[in-house]
């Protein structure tokens, strides 16, 4: 029996899309870990909603050029979660580790951001984090918790390495945190100074810092955005990207060297299906964009 079938169970396949696992070039895995939340609850709901979302919006990408339909996508469903939190990170690190092994893309739908710390942990090879987030994530602590969404980024610091670390979006840090990164070399590029750059030169930034690294691991935390356009996150900070900015964001910086993903931290039950609806979406283009670069990689080679 794999990592795959002892810890995961199948729900609605995500986008209407499903092949078997050994057909696929892509394996959603939702994750339903809700265990360290602060201010508001309700992320283990966010896997279901989000496949929900995605079997009733468009699967074209005008940005990629390329259809959803296009891919192979295996729908793994939802990871068995427990109490105990360290166990349910140990079984993101083995299953992630089981489908990179297979050469397949994991995608992973959240859930809160905790989980980045175990399904990065699947990569065995040098890689480089890129992490779309309203905040930091760098706390050493939290509400006593040493392990939890305000401290993920430091722990991912601390025990998984990366070799680069670059966190855009960022509007809402504390004194620590800004020692921390500044310590550690982590790069931040605030919501503001995103904004003002535009798209195009942001991502130029984003594409220049991340040179040299064949592999990147994407992480969305969906309250990078605005809760204008994104009400249902469970740390909603104001000041925040819009839709069409992180879209675009995503296009110009997803390539084949992404290598896993995930998307995480919504609340459906705080809207009326808006935001799901949105992450369903930014995991399409995120797809997309990632095919789009390995079909353009395949036809020159």
């Amino acid at each position: 029996m794999t990592c795959l079938n002892l810890y995961t169970s199948t729900t609605a396949a995500f986008g209407g899309q499903e092949c078997e696992f050994a057909d696929a070039e892509y394996v959603v895995i939702g994750v339903p870990l809700d265990a360290t939340s602060t201010y508001r609850s309700g992320s283990r709901f966010a896997p279901l909603a989000i496949r929900e979302a995605s079997l009733n919006i468009e699967t074209h990408s005008l940005r990629a050029g390329i259809d959803l339909e296009e891919l192979s996508i295996h729908d793994a469903g939802d990871l068995h979660v427990t109490g105990d939190i360290d166990e349910t990170l140990r079984r993101l690190k083995v299953v992630s580790d089981e489908v990179l092994s297979a050469g397949k893309t994991p995608a992973f739908i959240g859930g809160e951001h905790t989980i980045t710390l175990g399904t990065s942990k699947g990569i065995r090879k040098d890689f480089a984090m890129l992490c779309f987030d309203a905040h930091l994530d760098l706390r050493n602590t939290y509400m006593v918790q040493t392990v939890c969404h305000a401290t993920v980024m430091r722990r991912i610091c601390e025990t998984v390495k990366p070799s680069r670390i670059v966190e855009v979006g960022t509007r809402a840090v504390c004194k620590e945190e800004i020692e921390y990164a500044k310590g550690q070399g982590i790069i931040y590029i605030s919501s503001n100074r995103t904004m003002q750059a535009g798209a195009e030169k942001a991502a130029e930034e984003i594409n220049e810092l991340l040179a040299g690294y064949d592999r990147v691991y994407l992480t969305v935390d969906m309250d990078v955005l605005d809760p204008a356009f994104a009400p249902a996150v469970q740390n909603p900070e104001p000041d925040g990207l819009s839709t069409h900015q992180l879209l675009d964001l995503l296009s110009l910086t997803c390539s084949r060297r992404i290598v896993a993903f995930d998307v995480v931290e919504v609340a459906p039950h705080y809207d009326m299906g808006t935001t799901s609806i949105l992450a369903a979406k930014i995991i399409f283009e995120i797809l997309t964009s990632i095919h789009r670069d390995n079909r353009a990689r395949t036809n020159v080679d």
